[in-house]
């Protein structure tokens, strides 16, 4: 059902981050790693940089899965209600 709040409202897909976050610092660690090999430096210091930026990332989703159902909420908690007035 629309309610036309979704944008106020709406649920971040965390397990789906989650996942990519993990597939991106698999990657990065071995683009990292390749291009060192390879003789590289630029290359792989790019990658160690997104490799820090994706490690990052997968702190933060991993402590909103962990914070419970305010970030995460399940299939058996409703959605949230929209504001009774809306502000001009």
């Amino acid at each position: 059902m629309r309610t036309g709040s979704e944008p106020t409202t709406a649920r971040s897909a965390l397990r789906l981050r989650l996942g990519l976050a993990l597939w991106g610092v698999v990657w990065t660690l071995f683009g990292t790693a390749a291009f060192a090999l390879a003789g590289r430096p630029g290359w792989a210091a790019a990658c160690g940089a997104l490799w820090v930026v994706i490690t990052v990332d997968l702190a933060m989703v991993i402590r909103h899965i962990r914070q419970g159902p305010h970030y995460q909420p399940g299939r058996d908690i409703p959605p949230y209600r929209p504001p009774e007035q809306r502000w001009p």
